[in-house]
């Protein structure tokens, strides 16, 4: 049975302190437009910040949660926004849809049947529709604050290339993202046992490490990174 992991506040006050990397955000924003289509839904929209972003390159966009106190903040927050639906959504379920793509970002990781949760996005997207997917990355890094926030796993390009695959997707491009990025979480998070949460950490790596390093992985992929990214194909 679908259930929603973690400890609800403590994923509040990190998606509410992450808000603040503004330049991360954006970037990742840019990963996922041309694969979305015209009619997008985003699993997991959490706050609504990568909604309120990608809704600006869309005549519809559909925003869920399956969190019942932050689909309240959440439909409050996108409210004024009319091509913008907001909807409970927790996977895996049986709902079949027809939207051009279904986006998702750092949400697959909580789910314990995560298979069964990739074909509940498949069901969800069209024939030839695109699933995209972030998931952080490497079991090494797992610590105190993933816990907290109720991730299951971390993954490497290989697992969830074969989670897609099992899913029936048809994976079209996978690779690391954020190499520093990963250096950085881990010592924050697990030599420090700090949470991800707005401050100058935040701040500095947001406006001077975050520009060089996407500069950087705009040239050459990286052989490590914070997150996996992932674009499959829903085949016909």
């Amino acid at each position: 049975m679908a259930e929603i992991t973690g400890d609800q506040r403590v994923q509040s006050e990190v998606l509410e302190g992450l808000a603040t990397a503004v330049n991360h955000r954006r970037w990742f924003v840019e990963l996922a437009v041309p694969h979305l289509g015209d009619n997008p839904i985003e699993i997991g929209s959490g706050l609504g910040d990568y909604a309120l972003e990608w809704a600006e390159h869309f005549p519809r966009f559909t925003a869920t949660e399956a969190d019942p106190d932050r689909l309240v903040s959440l439909k409050e927050r996108l409210a004024d926004r009319p091509n913008i639906e907001v909807r409970q959504m927790l996977l895996p379920h049986s709902e079949r849809g027809d939207y051009s793509a279904a986006v998702s970002y750092n949400v697959l990781e909580h789910i314990d049947d995560h298979v069964g949760a990739l074909r509940s996005m498949r069901d969800l997207v069209r024939p030839g529709g695109r699933i995209v997917l972030i998931v952080p990355a490497f079991q090494f890094a797992m610590g105190p604050a993933d816990i907290a926030t109720g991730h299951v796993r971390r993954y490497t390009r290989k697992t969830l290339g074969a989670a897609l695959t099992e899913a029936g997707l048809e994976v079209e491009e996978l690779h690391y993202a954020n190499a520093l990025g990963l250096i950085g979480y881990f010592m924050a998070t697990k030599v420090f046992r700090l949470m991800p949460k707005e401050g100058p950490m935040v701040k500095v790596y947001d406006s001077l490490v975050l520009p060089v390093t996407k500069a950087a992985e705009q040239r050459v992929r990286p052989p490590f990174g914070q997150s996996v990214f992932a674009v499959a194909r829903v085949p016909a």
